[in-house]
């Protein structure tokens, strides 16, 4: 994945990208992986002619993003796109019983990544949905969440898109420190989560 001085760069998703970004400023990044990321090509780089896009919004599922793909998305013609969604598609059937099946998440993904394709000349990231098992009622919502993850590596494959696994690095994390460390909640990341997700997106970034 070329990042180059001139990208326009779209990070995208739910809270673990929103994570507290302003609205009213078009060109805050919040405090999380994004503005890592950000300050990191920014520096590397050096070039004012780069520019870094957060339109994650907090509670947001795929149909959500497909629902907004117009207006922050698609309008901002994005040369690179990252997108991070999946884990409400999760959590909505158990704190709402308000279930996304495996086929409509694949559904509403493919068609954002189809809109994508079609009508952008961009450079796709995907980043696996996550969970780590905290509090102990995490290890249910396995079941529901391991199709997506699948869904999301196949699309991956389809769609000749970049895949940052995860799932499988905060499993890995999670030896080494306990899980809370990592995200307290099991799903949103603490700092170090945060920077853990920006160091694996960068792995990936060859900077030109």
């Amino acid at each position: 994945m070329l990042i180059q001085p001139n990208d326009r760069i779209l990070f995208t998703g739910d809270s673990i990208t929103d994570c507290g970004r302003v609205r009213e400023n078009e060109k805050h990044l919040g405090g999380g992986y994004a503005s890592f990321i950000g300050a990191r090509l920014q520096a590397y780089l050096a070039s004012p002619d780069l520019q870094i896009y957060n339109r994650g919004i907090s509670g947001n599922r795929a149909s959500d993003l497909l629902g907004r793909i117009e207006s922050d998305l698609l309008a901002l013609k994005p040369t690179v796109v990252s997108i991070l969604i999946g884990i409400n598609d999760v959590w909505r059937r158990y704190d709402r019983n308000d279930a996304t099946s495996a086929d409509a998440f694949e559904k509403s993904y493919r068609t954002i990544l189809d809109r994508i394709n079609h009508e952008l000349e961009a450079r796709v990231v995907l980043l696996e949905p996550f969970l780590l098992h905290v509090p102990d009622d995490r290890h249910a919502w396995r079941e529901d969440l391991n199709p997506k993850i699948d869904v999301v590596r196949k699309l991956a494959a389809e769609f000749d898109a970049e895949l940052i696994p995860l799932d499988g690095l905060f499993a890995k994390m999670a030896t080494q420190a306990p899980a809370a460390f990592w995200a307290g909640d099991g799903v949103h990341p603490s700092a170090a989560g945060h920077a853990l997700i920006a160091e694996a997106w960068l792995e990936n970034a060859d900077l030109a």
